[in-house]
């Protein structure tokens, strides 16, 4: 019987690693074309012909438009989440989201994911982010923490000819990993002869882990391996696992060889139900019961597990282009201009280096070449000065500097970006408001690119609450303020989101709408937010500028902004008001 499943493993194994081979070959001219966008980024000198082989000769000086370019775009702005409920009733649960969401931007290395996936998004045409629950992250009132990396397009093997992620059969990762790491995560041994990948700085072996996901009747699947050695295939890789005894069907109890009626033969079984354990507290004061149902139907509630029927990555998009999996990459828009300027700038170089001062004298003649500052030139008669004679020869360049700088200009054009918008004198706007103007004009051409990085952030908030759904069991706390500004703490419960349908069974509701707050990147400012609330106070918004009432309500919102101080100067004032109220009495 083990033989069996050994052999049907086996023939599993080679049918995906069939599919990945081909896979990869139908994504090798992309992953190729990747490299030479990564290498024209990083200044490389080749020059190509218009054939596209590369010139026998690199270039000696790279002006490298596309570092400057894609750098002149680099945002650190990280949208915020926006959720909406299509139901009055679900308002509260919506805000409950937004907070979680808000926590995990700050509790996961979000700043240094961003600055990475912007000059991935912008070299490559776009970037790639994996949600994954970590199981190892623990503490003692929780088991497990969302985590998400990023994937590099070329660690992406796509289904050839489908350019929808989430339409896909399936696709595949590449990751380069330790011998030890591969063990750590999947507690196997991995054998030798599949060292496949360079060692790494330590000198530790590496091996190219492959890790594929696929569409299923029970779900998303996972299957990995290392060469030829399978490590997990999994139909549902998010299902709850069990064991549980042969015979009479109940759990097994901590690795316990024999179960308690005797049978010491035990299944792995996918758990759909939850059964509870007690009364489940909800945060809008409503009670799940520990049993439902009367009389000789009376039983333990069960609850379905949350599935999670969407493969667990996002694709951010540059700029969209039918039919592509990722978008337009602006290193391939400049490419021809980059080609262009490295041509130049190497001619322009070696012209003024063969320039220079010739020196003419009498034939037999030679100057004393040493480092004093007088040289001497012995002359047989004064004819022999008249041939003395020093002839500079300069090369015109000037040519060549104004097709280098066009280039520099049609690059920049095709991309939108002028002067002003890197910080640049601009000639062509003389005052503060044209420089802004065409600031403004150029964001305007950038816009689709700031729209396809919110709604890659949409869709991954969405994930994100689905994952929580899918695998955290127990009650998150959450910190969020309330009107006022002031601190505020509760609890993320995964049972706040099941309702009852007709006949009563219980389901998770995940239908929210997600999206990213326009308004959100401000209120993370908060030397703008505390601008923006002094013009506030000195426009009257608060009231009377002067006044104890609208300096008490200027500091509160100070406060909730987490101005330094801001805490004591209200407190004085509320001293001051109620001191004043006591006089009046």
């Amino acid at each position: 019987m083990d033989s069996q499943k050994s052999l049907d493993l086996s023939s599993q194994l080679a049918d995906w690693q069939e599919k990945y081979e081909r896979a990869r070959s139908a994504y090798g001219i992309e992953r190729e074309s990747m490299d030479r966008r990564e290498n024209l980024y990083l200044g490389d000198k080749g020059i190509r012909s218009p054939n596209g082989a590369l010139a026998p000769k690199d270039a000696s000086n790279v002006r490298n438009l596309a570092f400057e370019l894609v750098e002149s775009q680099i945002s650190s702005i990280i949208p915020q989440p926006k959720v909406t409920a299509v139901s009055p009733q679900n308002q509260d649960n919506a805000r409950s989201i937004e907070d979680k969401l808000r926590n995990e931007l700050d509790r996961l290395p979000f700043e240094v994911l961003n600055d990475q996936q912007e000059r991935t998004t912008f070299i490559q045409g776009g970037s790639i982010m994996l949600v994954e629950w970590d199981s190892s992250r623990k503490s003692h009132t929780s088991m497990g923490e969302l985590s998400i990396r990023l994937i590099h397009p070329k660690q992406f093997i796509p289904q050839p000819g489908v350019d929808d992620v989430q339409e896909m059969d399936y696709f595949f990762l590449e990751t380069a990993l330790s011998r030890d790491a591969v063990q750590r995560r999947y507690g196997v041994e991995i054998q030798d002869g599949f060292s496949d990948a360079p060692k790494d700085t330590d000198g530790l072996e590496l091996v190219t882990l492959i890790t594929g996901y696929y569409r299923n009747p029970s779900g998303i699947g996972r299957i990995s391996w290392v060469g030829n050695q399978l490590l997990e295939n999994l139909d549902n890789y998010l299902a709850r696992r069990l064991e549980r005894c042969s015979a009479c069907g109940k759990p097994r109890i901590a690795n316990a060889a024999l179960c308690q009626c005797g049978s010491r033969s035990f299944c792995e079984s996918v758990e759909e139900w939850e059964t509870l354990g007690s009364d489940i507290l909800r945060a809008d004061g409503s009670v799940i019961p520990l049993y439902s149902g009367r009389g000789e139907k009376r039983r333990k509630t069960r609850i379905p597990y949350y599935k999670l029927n969407r493969y667990p990555v996002v694709v951010r998009k540059n700029v969209s282009v039918y039919g592509r999996l990722l978008g337009n990459s602006d290193v391939d828009a400049l490419e021809d201009q980059q080609n262009s300027v490295k041509k130049l700038a190497t001619k322009i170089e070696e012209k003024l280096l063969k320039g220079g001062s010739f020196v003419l004298l009498p034939r037999g003649k030679m100057i004393r070449r040493t480092d004093e500052e007088l040289k001497v030139i012995e002359l047989d008669g004064p004819d022999q000065k008249a041939m003395i004679d020093v002839v500079n020869v300069q090369p015109d360049v000037s040519r060549d500097m104004a097709m280098l700088e066009q280039n520099y200009l049609w690059a920049k054009s095709t991309l939108g970006i002028s002067d002003s918008f890197q910080g640049k004198s601009d000639q062509t706007a003389v005052s503060g408001r044209a420089k802004e103007f065409s600031a403004n004009q150029t964001a305007g051409r950038l816009e689709s690119k700031r729209i396809m990085k919110q709604a890659a952030y949409g869709e991954l908030f969405q994930l994100m609450f689905q994952m929580l759904l899918c695998c955290a069991d127990e009650p998150r706390p959450v910190r969020s303020r309330d009107i006022h500004g002031s601190p505020e703490y509760r609890t993320f419960s995964k049972y706040d989101f099941l309702e009852q349908d007709a006949a009563g069974e219980w389901f998770y509701n995940d239908g929210y709408l997600f999206s990213t707050d326009t308004a959100g990147t401000l209120a993370n400012n908060r030397e703008a937010m505390w601008q923006e609330t002094r013009v506030n106070y000195r426009d009257g918004a608060f009231g009377q500028p002067g006044s104890l009432q609208a300096l008490l309500m200027f500091w509160e919102v100070m406060e909730g902004l987490s101005y330094p101080l801001a805490s004591q100067i209200r407190s004085q004032i509320e001293a001051q008001i109620k001191e004043h109220q006591n006089k009046e009495v």
